[in-house]
Formats: structure tokens, C-alpha cells, sequence
């Protein structure tokens, strides 16, 4: 990220400061790293044909997550995308603890709302009223899933635990 709050326009400083933030989203939300790489491409393609202006690089990062979220929403409701299995692939080039690696399977079999705020929330630690600004959603909306989410990983990771 740009270390004083700067915008950043040039394309190659754009995907240094970006580039990971958009395709960990991106991964998080389609579960494949070819198709997040894909999505990824289309938010960058997207940026440099639109020539955005931000008003902060806050305000710039929040534009990058939320058109890697859209774009992730339009390849998952895409025919194609829906005909096809996806190959089961780890998390890309990351060593996880076996706790670690059990809650993060536990985040992806969430559905796509609850998967999202976790993300947000907990990984790119955003607080409840830029999430629901993001998401174009009510903060009680973001509250209430982040409530929902966190009931249903408790239920999954308690049964685990229950289970060995």
C-alpha cells in the first residue's frame, strides 16, 4: 500500500500496492486460483480503461475490493462457471498450522455473504461501517452476518473438535 496515503495511478506501482489484496479477494470468493487470477486481470483491466479518480488511497483500496467482489459475483453467477467443477486447490503457496487450515475450510464452506464480511472483517480488517459502505449493505446487515457467520464456524469448528 502506498505508505502516506497516497493515490497511486501508475499501472505497475497499482498492482505492486494491489495485486495481492485483489487476488487473495478474489480466491476467497471463487475458491480457484485460475479463475481468481481471471477476475484479478478483469479488476486491473477495468482500472486502467476507466482511469478512476480517488480521493484517498483508502478510497482507492475500497474501489479495488469492491470491484473485485463484483466482478467475483458475475463470474459466479455466470453459465459457464456454474456448468463447471472446479479442482480442489489449496490456498496458494501459504503453510497453515492444522488448526489454522481446518478454520479456514471452515470460512469457505460459508456461503458467499457470510465469506465475505469474515474476510473483510478479520483478514483486511476493516471495521463494520466500511464493510457495509463496500457492500453497499446497512452496518446492522454487516453486523447481523458477521453475528450469523461466526454462530455457524463456531458450530463447524465445535464439531470438528467433538469428532477427533
Amino acid at each position: 500500500m502506498p505508505s502516506s496515503g497516497q493515490v497511486v495511478y501508475d499501472a505497475q506501482q497499482v498492482l505492486e500496492c494491489y495485486g495481492d489484496l485483489v487476488l487473495r479477494t478474489a480466491f476467497m470468493m471463487l475458491k480457484n486460483r485460475a479463475d481468481a487470477e481471471d477476475a484479478a486481470q478483469d479488476v486491473f483491466l477495468s482500472f486502467i480503461r476507466t482511469k478512476p479518480v480517488f480521493a484517498s488511497a483508502e478510497h482507492q483500496k475500497a474501489w479495488f475490493l469492491r470491484v473485485t467482489l463484483n466482478r467475483c459475483k458475475s463470474i459466479l453467477r455466470s453459465a459457464w462457471h456454474q456448468k463447471t467443477q472446479p479442482l480442489e486447490e489449496a490456498f496458494p503457496e501459504q503453510d497453515f498450522t492444522e488448526r489454522e487450515t481446518g478454520v479456514m475450510q471452515a470460512v469457505q464452506k460459508l456461503t458467499q455473504n457470510y465469506r465475505t464480511v469474515i474476510y473483510l472483517y478479520y483478514i483486511q480488517g476493516y471495521d463494520t461501517a466500511e464493510i457495509a459502505q463496500i457492500l453497499g449493505v446497512s452496518q446492522n446487515t454487516v453486523l447481523s452476518r458477521l453475528a450469523r457467520a461466526r454462530k455457524q464456524l463456531k458450530g463447524m469448528l465445535e464439531g470438528e473438535v467433538s469428532h477427533v
